[in-house]
């Protein structure tokens, strides 16, 4: 069985190493089939900076953060719903991590893991990234699109694929997936 994590962060920065992540949103896909969602908005981890630029982006205030489940919890949340559909002992039932610029959301989704865990989210994921951004770039480079930028909203836009609202993980990952659908077509 294929089995893909779909899946976004908004965070408190751009840097994993001194910012925290304060939503997660995933849809798990089995063979082409999707099983399964989890949105959780979270407060960051003890530590984390909060730069102004990301609350400006987000569209949340520092007071609304505070409000969110405590990360403690949301940890455990997330832990939970991911071993619901793979064996983090099993080095062969490993989810394939997928999304938009991924390797940004798999930064910090690592290193919240590794605040609990030795291994990190490498007991969930196969490393194995479904990134569609090269995969843009690939398409620009062999001159099948041609946009302005490659932003998620111009992509959306350009693909007709609904984004409701930008910089929120969940509306974020479903138009990523969705996106993917019409890549897949040039394949």
């Amino acid at each position: 069985m294929k089995k893909i994590l779909w899946f976004d962060v908004e965070t408190t920065g751009v840097d994993s190493d001194r910012h925290g992540i304060i939503q997660f949103a995933a849809i798990v896909e089995i063979d082409g089939e999707l099983v399964d969602t989890l949105e959780i908005k979270m407060q960051p981890h003890q530590g984390a900076l909060i730069s102004e630029d990301a609350l400006v982006v987000n569209g949340v205030s520092r007071e609304e953060i505070q409000g969110f489940m405590p990360h403690d919890e949301a940890y455990g949340k997330i832990d939970s719903f991911l071993a619901q559909y793979v064996s983090r002992f099993d080095r062969k039932d490993k989810f394939y991590p997928a999304g938009y610029n991924v390797q940004f959301d798999l930064d910090f989704l690592n290193k919240m893991f590794r605040r609990y865990d030795q291994y990190g989210i490498g007991s969930f994921v196969n490393w194995k990234r479904i990134d569609l951004l090269p995969l843009l770039y690939y398409m620009d480079y062999l001159d099948k699109i041609a946009l302005e930028n490659y932003k998620l909203q111009t992509v959306c836009a350009h693909f007709g694929v609904e984004l409701n609202s930008a910089h929120d993980a969940m509306s974020d990952i479903k138009a990523t997936r969705e996106v993917m659908r019409c890549i897949e077509g040039y394949m």
